[in-house]
């Protein structure tokens, strides 16, 4: 009798130890990723032609506000206060997920490649494309808002075109729909940056059609010699 009675206390103290040693393992960190399948939108650069040379870009790392440069999710409580979710986390930390999207989401809509990460030997970007990030904040079951700043600079001639996007958008959900929006502002953003290069693509086109127009005038085109009037 005694030993049934040792062994019942044994199994609930084996129990007991089993479910306090269960409550003390962390639960497993969730991830989530700005990159997803690019849009390519109507007014997106034609599929390239074959043999056509890819447009050469190097997307610089993105800068960010400090409270933002980590791998942890940050939310704005509504209350001027700020919550890290120590469970929710980007793929990688927040600045290198940003800068990965923009350059996933350019490259699609422009037939571009993105030297930065390649280290192309004897090749030299013909668009270096910077972003700083303002702000960028979301509120569960409030909205997202964002204010990215960003620069394109066409090397060649350090021709420089600078923008703004500024996007808000509704988190209605939980996580899920911030991410969501997030990851829209980067769609958002990336549409301004491709915009402002294919423009100044346009420009350097018709910059150099007319240079050789001009020249082929000159050579079928003699023009009278000027006489010194005595």
């Amino acid at each position: 009798m005694t030993t049934t009675v040792s062994l019942s206390v044994l199994s609930a103290q084996l129990v007991l130890v089993t479910a306090m040693l269960a409550g003390c393992v962390s639960p497993e960190p969730r991830y989530y990723t700005l990159s997803q399948r690019p849009i390519i939108a109507a007014t997106a650069a034609p599929a390239a032609k074959q043999g056509q040379e890819p447009v050469l870009i190097e997307v610089s790392p993105v800068r960010v506000p400090d409270r933002l440069n980590r791998a942890n999710l940050l939310l704005n409580r509504g209350d001027s206060r700020l919550k890290v979710m120590e469970q929710d986390r980007w793929s990688a930390p927040f600045p290198d997920e940003l800068r990965d999207a923009l350059s996933q989401h350019l490259q699609a809509s422009l037939n571009a490649v993105d030297i930065y990460h390649q280290g192309t030997s004897g090749n030299a970007p013909l668009y270096r494309v910077t972003v700083e990030v303002v702000r960028m904040d979301a509120e569960l079951g409030g909205r997202a808002d964002a204010i990215i700043n960003w620069t394109v600079q066409r090397l060649p001639d350090s021709k420089v075109t600078s923008g703004r996007t500024q996007v808000e958008l509704p988190t209605p959900g939980g996580l899920d729909s911030v991410v969501a929006a997030y990851q829209h502002i980067v769609i958002a953003a990336a549409a301004d940056i491709a915009t402002a290069i294919r423009t100044s693509q346009k420009i350097s086109l018709i910059s150099s059609e007319t240079g050789n127009s001009l020249t082929r005038y000159n050579q079928y085109h003699v023009f009278p010699e000027k006489q010194e009037i005595s």
